[in-house]
């Protein structure tokens, strides 16, 4: 069954829990997000699985914890189980609200940055749409399978994933169209070869004259760390990284492309497309004169 989306309130004002309990009443399982806007972790009980449900998040069961434990999979429109104890304590520390898309019957197209809202606006026809941070949430009636990057700054948030509540956004929603279909089934298109970086070489043997291959195999270690651990401001965060590793190393010669590609790898994983990461490289480089 299909819901359409609540109009009335934006269900960003307000309590996170007050929000929630009038997102579920309209048909929209939710679940609490932390402040970075990731689900909460699993509670002791259910760390690795240890509970036998929801092997690998493909299924929403068998597990009975009373928390909000496995991310979408504890997705609902039960108000007992939303305002119960356990739930209420972490809608205390939440800093938004989640739903599952396809738990409602829903498609949202993620479009990360304007160069993906002017594909979506030349490519996809005309629906329900949420302005996000970066760019827009288009969202359709119907159910497909989730993808990440199924092309630069697109992501299909659908059955087993879930998206932040943004608010009800504008315009008729309409059926997931056959372009988006086609992206899910197709595999996300192979990322390209990080962008080279020429930097001068150093005056001798060619090493590195003060760093070891230990050092720099641990600074790239603690760079993708960094970006790992991004919170928000990924853009930022990668580009800062990006930086200081170029500080350091960039004008040593002993950057490598695998280096490179580890730091885009890092980046991509945090949802920065493949453009991004060449042109933050090349940005850091160019402002340190490299």
């Amino acid at each position: 069954m299909t819901h359409t989306l609540p109009i009335r309130r934006d269900a960003r004002t307000g309590h996170p829990l007050d929000a929630a309990l009038r997102l579920a009443a309209s048909g929209l399982p939710v679940l609490p997000l932390r402040a970075d806007k990731r689900p909460f972790g699993n509670c002791r009980a259910c760390t690795d699985n240890a509970c036998g449900g929801r092997p690998n998040m493909k299924t929403p069961g068998p597990c009975v914890c009373p928390w909000p434990c496995h991310a979408w999979a504890a997705a609902t429109t039960n108000p007992r189980v939303i305002g119960s104890p356990q739930w209420v304590s972490v809608w205390r520390r939440a800093g938004a609200v989640a739903y599952h898309p396809g738990g409602a019957g829903l498609t949202v197209v993620d479009l990360d940055d304007a160069d993906a809202v002017a594909w979506a606006r030349a490519t996809l026809p005309p629906t329900r749409t949420v302005a996000t941070t970066r760019g827009e949430h288009w969202i359709y009636s119907g159910t497909v399978r989730s993808v990440n990057g199924v092309r630069p700054g697109v992501d299909i948030k659908s059955s087993m994933s879930y998206a932040r509540w943004l608010g009800p956004g504008a315009g008729a929603m309409t059926a997931v169209p056959d372009a988006v279909h086609a992206l899910v089934e197709k595999k996300p298109a192979a990322r390209p070869a990080p962008r080279p970086v020429t930097v001068p070489a150093p005056a001798g043997s060619g090493r590195c004259p003060h760093r070891s291959p230990v050092f720099l195999e641990r600074g790239i270690a603690m760079a993708e760390q960094r970006i790992g651990a991004a919170a928000s401001g990924v853009h930022a965060t990668v580009y800062a990284t990006f930086l200081a590793v170029l500080s350091v190393h960039g004008r040593c010669g002993c950057l490598t492309e695998a280096h490179i590609e580890r730091l885009f790898t890092a980046a991509q994983a945090k949802g920065e497309s493949p453009r991004h990461c060449a042109d933050a490289w090349a940005n850091a480089a160019a402002a340190l004169g490299l």
